[in-house]
This record gives C-alpha cells, structure tokens and sequence, in this order.
C-alpha cells in the first residue's frame, strides 16, 4: 500500500533573516547606483593610459621676426675736392731727389724728354740716363749718370763746354758747325773711336735745329787735360772744347764705356728752354721731322 506523502509547513522567517535580506538587497542597490561611476572611471583611466603610450608631439617654436635697426643718423661730411687729372712727365725716383747738386726740375724735363721720344719711335736704353746742366758753372759737377733700374747715380763728374760758349758760366748755344759751342737738348750715344782727343765717343743729335748737326760738327765726348780741379785752382774755371761735352782724362774712359751703345744724354740749360720748346711747336716729333721734345723746361 502507497505511502502518503504529505508536505511540510511552511515555515515562518525569522527575524535574523528578514534582516539578511534587506543587506543584501541595499547591497546590490548601492552597486547598481556605482556602477557608471565605476566604468567612466576606467574608461579616464583607459584613455590616459594610451595616451601616456603616444609621445609628444613636437612644439613648433617660430623665430622672432628680424628687428630693422634704427636709422643713425649722420652728419653730412665737409665735401672733398676732387684733384683734377694732370698729364704730368715721368715721375723722378725718390732716390734722385736728393742727389747732390741735381735740380728736381732738370731731372723731370730730361725724363720727359726721353719718354717723349720714345713716344715718337726712338729706340734707346732704358736702364741709363745722361743728364748735364749748363745752367750750372764749370766748377761745380754737373754731369750725372744714373741708373734708372737702381734708382743709383753711378757718375757725378766735371764737364766742360765750348770755347764759344761762354767762360765758367755757359750763355750761347749752337748747332752751327765751327762755331765751337755747345749743343743743347737730347742725344743717343753711339759708337766709340779713337781720334786727336783719345778714346771718344759719338752722340747722335735727336733734335732738328737744334743738335742734329752734332755728327756732323764732331760733337763727341772725350776726356781732355784741363777738366781738373787743378784748372779751376789756377784758372777758376775748367778749360774749354770747341763744343764737346769734355770729361777729366782720369774718369772719361769709364764713363764711356757705361753710357756707350743707345743711351740718352740730355743737355740742359734754363735760359734756352724757350728755344727748345719753340722748335717742339708744342708736341713730339720724329728725329728728322722736328725736335723730339715737348717741354724740356718749365
């Protein structure tokens, strides 16, 4: 025979219970309420975490802008006066100005001479340069040799003039054959001979009128017995050539053979200069067609 099954009473909560209930559900309540706050919190958290991960990007700093200085301002200057261009003769070396006895004057006016005939197609040495100045006395020196590449006077000698010429002082000057005066302006040396007057040398006259004629007339230099200090003690003045540029007999042959061979020679004199500047017309000219300076004195 079955056996009955019957159920048990329900039984009534207790008051323990009931009270468990209720924490559990304000439990639950207060996890709901935090729930969003929860996942907003880790999604900042999230967030700053993956952008710790990212580096910086770089800061982009721009230049200061160029500052433009201020204008100074300037007081104008005083103006300066601008020389004119001067067509001046070859400058003499510094070395020569103070040569003894040597006028800065002469020396300019035979460095133009020269390069003016140059200029007109004369040939002649460039290393050399003769120069003698009548305007001078017998009794001073007043031949000079210079050495243009040295800037060096090699000869500063006595040197006679001619019997027509005048007597310590030269005033009359000529290119008129057996006048026995002496030739001014500028030569080229030549050849060398031996004649009445010992080792001699020619001189080629490079101005019509007024010394072309020197070959013609003998016109050479030479060394000669009364070109002495002794001549002047007894005569007070040297002796004199019939027109020839005469040396002592004691230095004549070395001078010769320095200048021999196309070197120039410029006779000076200040009272003749205009002579010398009239035969120019003022210009250069070719040997033969007219002198060869054009200022030989100022």
């Amino acid at each position: 025979m079955a056996k009955k099954i019957t159920s048990a009473p329900p039984t009534t909560p207790t008051a323990d219970h009931r009270s468990h209930v209720r924490a559990v559900g304000k439990t639950l309540c207060l996890t709901a309420l935090l729930l969003p706050f929860v996942a907003a919190n880790l999604r900042a958290n999230a967030s700053e975490a993956s952008r710790a991960d990212i580096p910086d990007a770089p800061i982009a700093v721009s230049a200061p802008a160029p500052v433009a200085p201020a204008p100074v301002a300037v007081e104008p200057s005083a103006p300066v006066a601008v020389p004119a261009v001067v067509t001046t003769p070859a400058a003499p070396p510094a070395s020569f100005a103070r040569a003894q006895g040597l006028s800065p004057k002469v020396l300019a006016a035979a460095l133009d001479a020269v390069a003016c005939a140059k200029a007109r197609g004369v040939s002649g040495r460039d290393d050399l340069l003769t120069i003698i100045d009548y305007s001078l006395p017998s009794t001073q020196p007043r031949l000079w040799v210079l050495d243009l590449e040295r800037g060096e006077v090699l000869f500063h000698e006595l040197v006679a003039h001619g019997s027509g010429t005048g007597e310590n002082y030269a005033t009359r000057f000529s290119n008129v054959k057996d006048s026995r005066q002496t030739s001014l302006g500028l030569f080229l040396t030549a050849g060398t001979y031996e004649g009445g007057n010992g080792y001699s040398l020619k001189l080629q006259g490079l101005e019509q009128g007024i010394n072309d004629l020197a070959e013609e007339r003998h016109i050479v230099m030479h060394g000669a017995w009364y070109v002495s200090e002794a001549q002047i003690r007894s005569q007070g003045r040297l002796g004199r050539s019939w027109g020839c540029p005469a040396l002592s007999q004691e230095i004549a042959a070395t001078v010769i053979d320095t200048i021999k061979g196309g070197s120039f020679v410029y006779s000076y004199h200040g009272a003749q200069s205009r002579i010398l500047k009239a035969s120019s017309g003022g210009a250069c000219a070719a040997p033969g067609g007219g002198a060869v300076t054009a200022k030989l004195a100022r």
